[in-house]
């Protein structure tokens, strides 16, 4: 999977773990009795979507190539989640304005490190299963970088449901990759479809984006400077800060003033011609970005959801009595 010439790097995770609950507070506030971030919470099992995350980048990398990202407000909660799990690098942003500035927050640290690396990139509230048969994707998809160093190679899931919020790729021709396995061309990408343009893309083979991909850091440094020069002289006045006594002072004064872009629209699909896909097979993916797509993954799988599923419906209602809101945990 690694390419072993001198100069080759190693391969990194970043976990991408900025962000709020979004459409989901209002279900966790229900549930919990407090606001928290949704990728901080079990919805089913022992794990949070947080941890299910890193545990997926534990599998192809040591601990100390790990790099996570979180809100500085959001440490509290992540901190404990770690749970003996390896990190080599917990940045916190002091405000989370986007993915893109997440990823290259992430990436000016491990390009300290190791410049000639190789990445992988795995947002944190995503629901993923089989989880052998995802990261069997995942490989490949590193493996495809050694072929095509200048892309990003984005893993794409079949869509088994008309679902119009998710960014679809319409894949081109074969780039790299086997028969079985080929790693394709982006030939468009569409955020948030018609109807109409989400069939006419299905016809030619679409694909969801998981924003789950694999790429050579200098290429995706390169892209950053292509795409947003303004955010990249940010980067590199904190890469130049890095091990000495300004590195907090200089990463608080690029926050003050940090453009906000997010990796679908403003990175991803400007740069299609830059961009490939492989296709997860066999795998139920979803973001957990709504409660409907938290209990129709659950669904498909035959698994009871930790909240109680009054909480999709009924108002939330603070508990004044000084409580905790466990007793409602404590009856499941």
């Amino acid at each position: 999977m690694m390419n072993s010439s001198p100069v080759a790097g190693k391969l990194w995770s970043i976990v991408l773990a900025s962000g709020d609950s979004g459409r989901l507070r209002s279900l966790i506030e229900r549930w919990l009795g407090h606001s928290k971030p949704k990728q901080y919470c079990a919805f089913v099992g022992e794990r949070s979507p947080f941890q299910h995350a890193l545990d997926r980048a534990a599998i192809f990398c040591q601990p100390e190539h790990i790099v996570t990202v979180v809100s500085r407000d959001a440490r509290p909660e992540a901190c404990p989640q770690l749970g003996g799990r390896g990190v080599g690098v917990m940045l916190a942003e002091p405000k989370h304005v986007g993915t893109v500035a997440g990823l290259y927050l992430s990436l000016t640290y491990v390009r300290a490190k190791d410049p000639y690396s190789t990445v992988v990139v795995y947002p944190s509230d995503h629901f993923v299963y089989p989880e052998h048969l995802f990261l069997a994707t995942v490989d490949r998809a590193v493996a495809a970088t050694a072929e095509l160093p200048n892309r990003v190679v984005l893993l794409g899931v079949s869509p088994d449901r008309l679902e119009l919020d998710y960014e679809w790729m319409v894949p081109g021709e074969q780039l790299a990759g086997s028969p079985q396995h080929q790693v394709r061309a982006v030939d468009a990408f569409l955020e948030r479809p018609t109807p109409g343009e989400a069939d006419n893309a299905l016809a030619k083979g679409a694909l969801w984006n998981s924003s789950v991909f694999a790429a050579k850091t200098e290429a995706l440094w390169q892209l950053g400077w292509e795409s947003f020069p303004s955010l990249m002289v940010r980067f590199e006045q904190l890469h130049a800060a890095i091990g000495t006594r300004e590195e907090t002072i200089v990463l608080n004064n690029i926050y003050r003033e940090m453009p906000r872009y997010h990796l679908a629209s403003d990175l991803l699909k400007p740069a299609h011609g830059r961009i490939a896909v492989i296709e997860t097979s066999g795998v139920l993916w979803s973001d957990w970005g709504t409660p409907e797509r938290i209990t129709h993954s659950l669904r498909q799988i035959g698994r009871e959801p930790a909240f109680p599923l009054a909480c999709l419906t009924r108002p939330f209602v603070p508990n004044f009595l000084g409580g905790s809101g466990d007793g409602m945990l404590a009856n499941l």
